[in-house]
């Protein structure tokens, strides 16, 4: 499988590499990290293109205020890998 995209969806996807396993960031923490703070929701929009959500690690990605927020197979799956890897979500 070929995973294709924008330049901006590739960097959202790159940066998802650095949340280490078992910590959560938010759309807001990935849009400054490649150094566009107000992309929040231009971020959120690249990671549910991600069609390989479980390699390219969009589920470690919540929304700020601490709920998982959408995945693209369900919210009990999301909450699934995240208590795998030992992370507690807070709401």
């Amino acid at each position: 499988m070929l995973l294709r995209g924008t330049n901006f969806q590739i960097k959202v996807w790159e940066a998802l590499f650095k949340i280490p396993s078992g910590r959560l960031a938010c759309y807001e923490d990935i849009a400054k990290l490649i150094n566009k703070p107000t992309a929040q929701r231009a971020v959120g929009s690249a990671i549910e293109v991600n069609n390989i959500a479980y390699l390219i690690p969009c589920y470690r990605v919540i929304q700020k205020v601490g709920t998982t927020g959408n995945y693209r197979w369900g919210e009990s799956r999301k909450k699934a890998i995240l208590g795998w890897e030992g992370v507690k979500v807070g709401k």
